[in-house]
């Protein structure tokens, strides 16, 4: 893995928290960023655009970026223009690095980009993790644990690993949380009375204990807690990240199967539109 992270600006850059949150990853890591900002290759079709003032105003916001990390530090941070689909173009200029940085929220011809498709589309291309950090975002503001949020699945190692090395970097404990919901099969009535309620709660709270044991045992300077809740999943999980004021939630992308796929993209998607801190979505170890 190449020893960078990477970000992706536009013409906000001075108003969101994403370069800000990534520099402060590059200097606890002390590794440099790149920065990337991508020139919509569609503009270049659109009128009134005119290719040589969307070309311009992006070349004085590269050098402006520029400017701004000569200025922060000694790690040699680089920004630099790129031409094509947004979010297939940072998903692939990113392959390979460390992380790729977005911000949630941009403006002007970002604003739908970002806040949308593109955003979306960058965490399902990426083959790297993604944070989404929302927009003006301060981490000075918080003092909470790295939240994890776990499914059910047996594999949670490339999502724990992602989530451990920063909550060692901040020195901050690792909160799992697992939420789970009522099969449509079943109403909640049906549920209490059987008892069954009681003993999928116990059940998963012995299983997420065993993984916390096992992560404890690899990480022993490390403080990790269990969180099993149950009611809808998006909900659960953005709700668990604000009571424990979270400096980071990280979830995990799978693409097992399509199903599997479809499913999970559903709960990423609703976090991502809902969680208030950075989120960072880890594809799965393959």
């Amino acid at each position: 893995m190449k020893p960078v992270i990477h970000v992706g600006v536009d013409g906000s850059w001075r108003d969101t928290g994403a370069l800000e949150w990534a520099l402060q990853e590059s200097r606890r890591r002390q590794e440099p960023l790149q920065v990337v900002h991508v020139i919509d290759d569609r503009l270049h079709d659109v009128t009134p655009w005119e290719p040589e003032t969307v070309d311009a105003a992006s070349k004085t916001l590269v050098n402006d970026v520029q400017n701004y990390l000569d200025g922060v530090g000694a790690l040699d941070h680089r920004a630099a223009m790129l031409v094509g689909p947004p979010a297939r173009t940072l998903a692939d200029a990113a392959a390979g690095s460390r992380m790729l940085v977005v911000g949630r929220r941009g403006m002007g011809t970002f604003r739908r980009l970002l806040i949308g498709s593109t955003s979306e589309a960058v965490v399902s291309n990426a083959t790297v993790p993604v944070v989404v950090v929302p927009d003006g975002w301060k981490p000075s503001d918080h003092a909470g644990p790295v939240v994890v949020a776990l499914d059910d699945e047996d594999d949670h190692s490339a999502v724990l690993e992602f989530a451990t090395a920063c909550a060692a970097e901040r020195g901050l404990p690792v909160r799992i949380v697992h939420v789970w919901d009522l099969p449509a099969i079943y109403s909640w009535d049906a549920m209490n009375v059987a008892g069954l309620s009681g003993e999928w709660a116990e059940n998963a709270e012995r299983h997420f204990e065993n993984v916390a044991a096992e992560w404890r045992a690899r990480y022993p300077d490390l403080t990790f807690q269990v969180e099993v809740r149950r009611g809808h999943v998006v909900d659960g999980v953005v709700t668990a990240a604000e009571e424990s004021d979270a400096q980071l939630l990280v979830v995990g992308r799978r693409h097992h199967s399509r199903l599997a796929s479809l499913l999970l993209s559903s709960v990423t998607r609703g976090v991502l539109h809902h969680a208030a801190c950075p989120l960072a979505v880890v594809p799965a170890a393959t």
